[in-house]
This record gives C-alpha cells, structure tokens and sequence, in this order.
C-alpha cells in the first residue's frame, strides 16, 4: 500500500481514490469538449479558405463573370450564416 495510506481505514482509502477518479474525469470532459469544439473551429476555417480561394480566382477571371461572382459572393454569405446558425443551436 502506498505510504500516504498508512494508517487509514479502507474505507477511507477509497473515498480518497473516487474523489481523485472524479476529479480526473472531470478534467478530461472538459479536456474533450474543448477539442471538439477546436475540430468544429477548424473544419468552418477550412471550408472558408477554400471558398475564398475559389472566389478569388472566379474574381481574377474577368469582368464577363460579374453576374455570377455577384450570386456566389452573396450564396456563402447566406451559406455562412446558415451554417453559423445551425453550428451555434447545436452548441446549446
């Protein structure tokens, strides 16, 4: 047995060892929480790099495209704050 052990009942052994057992999954909920809450970050930020990439070159394109660059640029807009709304109902 260890040496802080010494000395104490069983029973207060164990209460020692589930106090630290809760405090420790405690810890590692919220440990997990925050890296999903990361991953969500991270897939929204690479969806945005890649439709910026994708409008930027729709914008270099040329001046024929005026009409549709107008449509797609106001599409992610709406895209994005659907997926934002959605994102945050599911967080609550």
């Amino acid at each position: 047995m260890a040496d802080w052990a010494r000395g104490q009942s069983p029973g207060a052994v164990e209460d020692i060892l589930d106090r630290e057992n809760k405090r420790m999954a405690d810890s590692l909920a919220s440990k997990v929480t925050r890296l999903k809450s990361d991953s969500d970050f991270s897939s929204m930020t690479s969806l945005l790099t890649g439709s910026v990439k994708r409008f930027s070159t729709m914008a270099r394109s040329g001046r024929d495209n005026r009409k549709l660059l107008c449509g797609v640029a106001v599409g992610l807009i709406v895209v994005f704050f659907i997926f934002s709304y959605f994102l945050s109902r599911t967080r609550t």
